[in-house]
C-alpha cells in the first residue's frame, strides 16, 4: 500500500541490520566489473560497514557531502562509492526489495533510511527510479511529494487518451473544453520542472 515510512533517526547498522544488506551488496559485487567480482566470494568487512554507515548518516541527515564527520572517513570516497552504487541499480533493488512480502524484519527496519539514500541517489536514478519508486508505493523515496513528481504512467495513460480522441476528433467531437483539460492534466502529469526540497516528503 503507498505509504510515507515513518521517520527513524540514524544510528550504527545492528549486526542484524547489516546481515540483512550483505546479501545485496554481494551481488552487486559478483554482477560488477573487474576487481570488484574478483572480491565478491570474500567476506564484507568492517570497511564496507563503516562505508554504509557513512552513506545512510548523509541520506537521513540531508546534509551535503563535505559535512560528513572525520569518523566516516574522506567525503570524497563515500561519496563516489554511494554513486557507483546508485549507477549500479543497488538502491533501486533494495527498494524492489522492501516491497516484497518476504523482506526480512531487519531490512524492514531500515526502510525509512533506504528510502532516504534512494532519495539521495535520485537524480542518478533518473525517471526509471522515480517511476519505481512510485508504483511501489515507497513515497518517502521521492525527493518531493508525489504530486509535484513527474507521473510516467498517469502521462503514458493520458496520451493514449490523447491518441483515441485525435483518431475521432472529426468524426465524435469532444465535449468544449476537453482538450484544454487534457492539456492541464499533462502539465500536472509532468510534475515540477524544477525540484525543491521546500516540497520533500516528511
Amino acid at each position: 500500500m503507498p505509504h510515507f515510512t515513518p521517520r527513524r533517526d540514524w544510528a550504527p547498522l545492528s549486526d542484524a541490520e547489516w546481515s540483512a544488506l550483505t546479501p545485496h551488496l554481494r551481488r552487486w559485487m559478483a554482477a560488477a566489473p573487474g576487481s570488484a567480482r574478483r572480491r565478491a566470494g570474500r567476506p564484507l568487512g568492517s570497511e564496507w560497514r563503516a562505508r554504509l554507515d557513512a552513506m545512510l548518516w548523509i541520506a537521513v541527515s540531508g546534509q551535503p557531502w563535505h559535512a560528513l564527520p572525520e569518523q566516516f572517513g574522506k567525503p570524497d570516497t563515500v561519496s563516489r562509492h554511494f554513486r557507483r552504487l546508485a549507477h549500479a541499480g543497488l538502491w533501486a533493488r533494495l527498494l524492489a526489495a522492501l516491497a516484497l512480502p518476504t523482506c526480512p524484519p531487519a531490512l524492514r527496519a531500515i526502510e525509512y533510511w533506504l528510502c532516504r539514500a534512494a532519495r539521495r541517489a535520485m537524480r542518478l536514478l533518473g525517471m526509471a527510479g522515480l517511476t519505481l519508486a512510485r508504483r511501489l508505493g515507497l513515497f518517502s523515496a521521492l525527493p518531493m511529494l508525489p504530486c509535484y513528481m513527474p507521473n510516467r504512467d498517469l502521462s503514458e495513460a493520458l496520451h493514449r487518451f490523447q491518441a483515441r480522441l485525435l483518431d475521432r476528433l472529426f468524426s465524435d467531437p469532444p465535449p468544449p473544453g476537453t482538450l484544454t483539460r487534457l492539456g492541464r492534466l499533462l502539465a500536472y502529469a509532468g510534475g515540477r520542472r524544477v525540484w525543491s526540497k521546500k516540497f520533500a516528503p516528511p
